[in-house]
Formats: structure tokens, C-alpha cells, sequence
């Protein structure tokens, strides 16, 4: 993403490192004045569209302004001897075809599979010696509902239907995600045979209808409505309905109780790994893993990758056509077109000539709802947590829950609302929702013997505290502190294991990673900045008012997580505009 950046650039490409394998190859390189296409941010989805773009034929060079690649989706040792997935730390949701497309698994990704994957504890204080009950989440249907039971016989039985509805709706909004959205603007104004290819558009929309059937009106409640009142029409336990209205909130400015939260529960449970629909994983070696062997697949046909070479403007001729970018040491890059990887924000408002976007575009890009209610703190410990509800074994080895998403404070989804309201008032959560996971449980090689490497994800945190505070290492530390005393609720001495941290606020994460306020969407995945309307309408097919500029990152349709789709949609609409040039 385009920011500041000095010094002498590390070059990744084909023809000056044939053996290159992962981020930590460097050499120097001389940049060529042209290419066909330039990317701005080497984040996954930039990656992929170079990639994409390389394989069918177009020369294409990536300019990150970080020293590393992978945008969100990176690997970093902050704390010597324990590797991070600083950002983002799951995967899930990246499109099947991209993995055969670029070969990842030839190109070095590696996967673990998590099963079981949801562990939520209780603390159930008063319950003298027993132990506290837990909700154990897996791929053994039976062994759920078993779980289920202990909070609701009837709960156990609604769950296997409630997962093949959901599933079923997965499996309808699927195809959408690997095509661009309707062209509303070709509709609306182009010529009779532009109007008649928008049409073909359509196709992935009828076909979801089809799949939904006579159900649609149920499947547009889940859409639109609170999730807890989805869940209230299926389920009677507090615990199992927090537990899966998590995924309905997280990374979200929403309580459980705002209207449009289920789609976010959606996007969060259509994804899938090795052919299991729904499951989430750890890449080997970190989520950086994953964007060098996107990067390697790019560059073993030619594409070239650069770090700490900053975008500080896109370059438009006098006819209002893009032709390329200048860097932030003044160096000009031409090119026939630009993809931006960067946010709409950053792309529109900082990058872009202003003269040439129409103000009522710029003013909507403006408006963008970018609120965001997430601090991602990254733990390096000696030892595994070890839960009252599930206490570690003697040798201290992982056990099961350990590689599980773990979720504290999420008892009852009353909860979650409360936490929320605090961040209303301008408050860091008083109890904040967690997401808690360990992926050295499954990956040793990335903390030393015996340690771990834990991943908080916590919300909510506004951007703007209230009574002037600002996030300050006073203020990031006492609310760390916050969620470390709950952590120790659960699990006592989990804050005598602590090596060190680090704490990443909205700001934090706007200022190193590009996300506007924080947001890890980039912006809101709220129904009125979905698909038609994700940026704004009559720009959701990746391109913009200016001709030559497009989109390919998770502020275009389908919007964020580690998906890759936007970045391989963008990629085929520019094909097909550089063909008909």
C-alpha cells in the first residue's frame, strides 16, 4: 500500500533470482521505465492479480512501500525468536481456484488444518471444585451435538439443520464472489452491445436464486436482519449463540443486535480448505507463507515484486487516461494501466489527481463507513494457556482446544453487546470480546522450544476515545492490561507466561498496514457497500471514472479477508480492457 518508503529497493523477479524462495531472499535491481501494468500494494490480493495478469501475457511490476510483501497477510519476528502473523493469522477464505491456478502448493504453501475449531469456556465462578464447562466445536458432527447438550438437548438437535441452511445459502452466494458484480454503469449508459454483456452478469444471481428456491425469504431474514434474532429463531443457549455470533461481529463496528450482521456471520463461513467446506487453518510459516508463495508463483513467469519503493501519485495523461506512476524518490513508472491494492481512500482521495474524478464520486469515496472496532495484540509466551475449563496436560503438549479459535467473554451475546456500547461511547470494551489462537500449536517452528506464539483478537476499541484520550503507550498498554486480566479469568498464570507484546490499535494498524480507521475490510461489509455498491455504485466492476485505474483490492467486490477473489476478478476485467484498446 502507497506511504512513505526510503532507501534502496529489494527487487523480486524472475530473471535476477530463479532459485528465490520466500521473503527473506533479497537482491538489488534496476527498475524499467515501462510495463503494462503496475500494481500499487503487494498485499495478497495485489499479489494475485500480478500474478494472474503475468500468466496471461501482460508484464507487470508490484511496488509495496513496506519491506516486506503480503499487505496484512505477512510474517514478522517482532520479538526475537517468535514469529508473527501480525495481521491477519487465518485462512479460509481464499478461492479454490486460485490455489490451482497459481500452483501454491508447487510454490511452497503448506497447511494445518484445525479439528477441532471453536473452543468457547465458561468461567461459572461458584461451582466450588467442579470444573467449568466448555463448547468444543469440530468437524464430528455427533461429538457437537454432544457438547451442544450440556447446555440444550433441543439445541443439539436444531444444529445439524442450521448448518446445512447455512451451508446452503454458502453454496448459493459462492459463484458471486469470482465475478465481477452486474456493470450497472455499462447498463445504464453504454452502448446496446455493452448493455447486452452486463446482462451475461446476471447469470451468477439467477443461479443463486435458483439454489435458495422457495426458502429465499428465510435466506434474505439472514441477510438483513440481526443475527440474534437468526439465532433466536434456531437456538435457546446462551454460549453456542455467542459462540456463533462472534463470527457475525468480528473485525465489525456491529453488535449481534445491528441489522445486515449475519451477512458478515456469512462471510466468515463460506469459505474452506483442502475440499472441507467451512474450515479454517494456519499457514506454515505464518500468513507471509502464503504471500510468497503467491509471490513466487508471479514471479517464476516474469512478474517483478518491489519492497520499499512508495507510490506517491498516478500519472494521467492530458486525454484523462492513466499512464503509470511516479514513486515517492521521484522515479516515473509508465504503464498502460494501474490496479491499486491500496484502500478506495488511499487510491482516490491521496493517489489519484483529483481533476480528474468527478466530485460526486469523491465525495461518496469520502463517506466510506471505515469504522472499525479491532486491536490485534501479538503474545510470545513460555508456555501454553492453560484453561480451567480444559487443563493442560502434564507434559504441557498441546492438546486439542489449544489449536482452536478460543473465544472469551462470549458467554452470552449480551456480552458482546455490551461491549460494543462501550465503544459507542467512545470506550475501549470494559470486558472486550476475544479471539484467542495459538498457531504454534500446529506450527513449532515458530517460537523456540517449549514457547508459543499467541494471536489476540480483541474488539472493541474505537478510533476516537472519548474525553480527548488518545491511543498513546499509556492508553494501548492499560487496555493490553484489560484483556490480559480477562485472560487470566480463564486461564490463571497467563500472564506470568508473557515474553513480550505487541499491541496494534485502529490507528496502529491504519498507520503500518494502509487500513483506513483500522478496518480490516477496508471498509464496512455492510449491505450498502456490498457488491452494486462496493466501493460506491456504478464502481463495483474494479474500474473508476478515470480510464486505466481499477481496484483490486478488498475495498472492491467481494470485499476483505485473505480471499484473493478481488484481486483475480480485477485481474480478468483489465485483460479484457487491455484487449479491446
Amino acid at each position: 500500500m502507497a506511504a512513505s518508503g526510503r532507501g534502496l529497493s529489494r527487487v523480486i523477479g524472475a530473471s535476477s533470482c530463479p532459485a528465490w524462495r520466500g521473503a527473506h531472499w533479497e537482491a538489488r535491481g534496476r527498475l524499467k521505465p515501462e510495463y503494462d501494468a503496475v500494481v500499487i500494494g503487494a498485499g495478497h490480493n495485489g499479489l494475485v492479480a500480478a500474478a494472474y495478469l503475468q500468466r496471461l501475457g501482460v508484464n507487470t511490476a508490484v511496488f509495496e512501500r513496506r519491506p516486506v510483501i503480503g499487505g496484512a497477510a505477512v510474517t514478522e519476528e517482532i520479538i526475537p525468536g517468535f514469529k508473527f502473523s501480525r495481521a491477519s493469522y487465518l485462512l479460509s477464505l481464499l478461492r479454490p481456484q486460485i490455489y490451482i491456478d497459481l500452483e501454491l502448493k508447487k510454490h511452497g504453501l503448506r497447511l494445518h488444518l484445525r479439528n477441532p475449531y471453536s473452543f468457547t469456556p465458561m468461567l461459572e465462578e461458584g461451582t466450588g471444585n467442579k470444573v467449568p464447562r466448555s463448547l468444543l466445536l469440530g468437524t464430528d458432527m455427533a461429538e457437537n451435538q454432544k457438547q451442544i447438550a450440556q447446555f440444550s438437548r433441543r439445541d443439539a438437535q436444531a444444529f445439524p439443520k442450521y448448518e446445512a441452511f447455512m451451508n446452503r445459502l454458502a453454496l448459493a452466494i459462492d459463484p458471486l464472489l469470482d465475478a465481477a458484480p452486474v456493470d450497472a454503469e455499462a447498463f445504464q449508459r453504454g452502448s446496446l452491445l455493452q448493455r447486452l454483456k452486463s446482462l451475461s452478469t446476471l447469470k451468477p444471481l439467477l443461479q443463486a436464486g435458483r439454489v435458495l428456491g422457495a426458502q429465499l425469504p428465510q435466506y434474505y431474514q439472514v441477510l438483513t436482519a440481526p443475527i440474534t434474532k437468526v439465532l433466536d429463531q434456531w437456538f435457546e443457549s446462551e454460549p453456542l449463540k455467542a459462540t456463533l455470533a462472534t463470527d457475525a461481529v468480528i473485525g465489525a463496528m456491529t453488535s449481534p443486535h445491528t441489522p445486515g450482521s449475519g451477512y458478515v456471520l456469512l462471510h466468515h463461513v463460506m469459505g474452506g480448505l483442502e475440499g472441507m467446506q467451512g474450515a479454517w487453518g494456519y499457514v506454515q510459516g505464518g500468513m507471509g507463507a502464503l504471500s510468497d508463495a503467491i509471490t513466487s508463483s508471479a514471479t517464476a513467469h516474469g512478474a517483478s515484486v518491489f519492497t520499499e519503493k512508495a507510490v506517491a501519485k498516478v500519472q494521467v495523461s492530458s486525454e484523462g487516461r492513466v499512464q503509470g506512476v511516479v514513486l515517492q524518490d521521484g522515479s516515473e513508472v509508465r504503464s498502460k494501466v494501474v490496479l491499486s491494492n491500496a484502500s478506495p481512500q488511499v487510491t482516490f482521495l491521496k493517489l489519484t489527481p483529483q481533476e480528474w474524478l468527478p466530485e460526486e464520486f469523491m465525495d461518496r469515496i469520502s463517506r466510506l463507513d471505515t469504522q472499525s472496532p479491532v486491536t490485534k495484540i501479538n503474545v510470545a509466551v513460555d508456555r501454553l494457556p492453560d484453561f480451567l475449563a480444559a487443563p493442560n496436560a502434564p507434559g504441557g503438549q498441546p492438546l486439542p482446544h489449544h489449536q482452536c479459535s478460543i473465544h472469551l467473554n462470549c458467554e452470552d451475546t449480551l456480552l458482546l453487546h455490551r461491549a460494543f456500547e462501550d465503544a459507542m461511547d467512545g470506550l475501549p470494551s470494559h470486558r472486550p470480546m476475544i479471539e484467542l489462537c495459538i498457531p504454534s500449536s500446529l506450527d513449532p517452528t515458530l517460537a523456540p522450544p517449549g514457547c508459543h506464539v499467541v494471536s489476540l483478537f480483541t474488539q472493541y476499541t474505537p478510533y476516537t476515545m472519548a474525553g480527548g484520550k488518545v491511543w498513546d503507550e499509556q492508553e494501548r498498554n492499560a487496555y493490553a492490561d484489560k484483556v490480559f486480566d480477562c485472560i487470566e479469568a480463564y486461564a490463571p498464570g497467563f500472564k506470568g507466561s508473557v515474553v513480550g507484546r505487541d499491541i496494534l490499535t485502529p490507528p496502529d494498524l491504519e498507520r503500518i498496514f494502509g487500513l483506513p480507521g483500522g478496518n480490516i475490510f477496508h471498509c464496512a461489509m455492510t449491505l450498502d457497500q456490498l457488491y452494486f455498491a462496493r466501493p460506491v455504485p456504478l464502481y463495483s466492476s474494479y474500474r473508476c471514472p478515470l480510464r486505466g485505474l481499477y481496484l483490486c483490492g478488498s475495498g472492491a467486490h467481494p470485499g476483505g479477508g485473505v480471499m484473493g477473489a478481488a484481486g483475480r476478478n480485477a485481474a480478468h476485467v483489465v485483460f479484457r480492457d487491455l484487449k479491446s484498446m
